[in-house]
């Protein structure tokens, strides 16, 4: 699969899925006359997906793509868009110069001035491709696959040094306003969260360690980091595994993304068994491309610490089947409690 560097057009981003799908704005996208277009599927969680096919002037037999962006919501559901202006930025500028496999971007609108965006990609499922789940539990060699994408995204961060647009935004959400500290609570008190010891379900306790887990890794080595790497944005096909949706695309410590990958994919009693051999694996990844990577004993406290990032995107989800929200909670918070995360970061 190519990684193509996507094309960022001057033209309007689309609030509708009807305008979306409309045949003279695809052609405009892509750069190419767009007709007969056919829904396929209409995916929704915080961004809009929609998989359509298409003929497409100069090609052979229908053609399947898949669009995202933030569709048919409202003003205040827009106010995210800027996570898909980064996601643009990111097949257009990044993707091309590292080694991670992504879907195949076509296009990327982008307006700045609105802080909206859309991408429009081939589509993965009809290519043959199946997205994980955190209802289909990883195993040991499951997580491999993964890590290995992950340690390629890794390994391509260079490329920070001409980005001051990727941000730590681990940070970010350490200050962000819009979930307060009540509200928080309130998502924890209730079943994402049931059963996790008293500590784990701590609001304050929780934001508090996020604040100073920040402050801490913006002191280290920084990466490239993917920043969602749970199982839903993994998929795989006959040639191995790789990554989408990089709406939290940053720069920041390797750890925030293995230790939240790893407590996220592996069920509770595999993580227990297997982590610490798989963190030795990626390392050894990291180690084998030159990377300079802390000591075994050092990097084992940055990914103890580093679940807390894990914990508190989680804590915070809404619009996601509510399964799932339970599901990633109960593994990222056990995770937490195992690794007396909070305590070593001073809370």
């Amino acid at each position: 699969m190519a990684n193509v560097a996507a094309r960022e057009r001057e033209i309007e981003v689309p609030l509708t899925s009807e305008r979306a799908l409309d045949p003279e704005w695809l052609s405009l996208a892509l750069a190419s006359e767009v007709s007969n277009v056919e829904l396929v599927e209409t995916i929704r969680t915080v961004a809009t997906k929609l998989r359509f096919s298409a003929d497409i002037a100069g090609e052979e037999g229908r053609q399947h793509f898949c669009l995202k962006g933030l569709l048919d919501t409202d003003e205040a559901g827009r106010m995210g868009g800027m996570t898909c202006v980064l996601e643009g930025d990111f097949y257009s500028k990044v993707a091309p110069t590292v080694g991670v496999r992504v879907p195949e971007c076509l296009a990327a609108v982008v307006d700045r001035e609105a802080q909206q965006g859309v991408i429009v990609m081939r589509d993965l499922i009809a290519g043959g491709a199946r997205f994980c789940s955190a209802l289909e539990p990883f195993d040991a060699d499951d997580a491999v696959l993964s890590l290995k994408q992950i340690a390629a995204l890794h390994q391509g961060s260079g490329v920070l040094d001409g980005a001051p647009w990727i941000a730590p935004r681990a940070a970010q959400l350490a200050r962000m306003t819009y979930v307060t500290p009540e509200m928080l609570q309130e998502m924890m008190d209730g079943p994402r969260c049931e059963g996790l010891p008293a500590h784990v379900r701590n609001a304050a306790g929780l934001i508090a360690a996020l604040r100073e887990l920040a402050e801490r890794d913006a002191a280290r080595p920084q990466f490239l980091v993917h920043g969602d790497s749970h199982a839903g944005n993994i998929f795989r096909d006959a040639e191995g595994a790789g990554l989408i949706d990089w709406q939290l695309l940053q720069r920041g410590g390797w750890a925030l993304d293995i230790a939240y990958h790893l407590c996220a994919v592996l069920p509770v009693e595999i993580a227990e068994r297997e982590e610490r051999r798989l963190l030795g694996v990626y390392l050894g990844m990291m180690r084998a491309s030159g990377a300079a990577m802390p000591d075994d004993e050092e990097a084992w406290l940055q990914y103890r610490e580093s679940v807390i990032y894990g914990q508190y995107l989680w804590a915070i989800t809404r619009r996601v089947d509510p399964p799932i929200i339970v599901q990633f909670n109960q593994r990222l918070g056990a995770a937490v409690a195992r690794h007396d995360s909070q305590k070593l970061l001073g809370i």
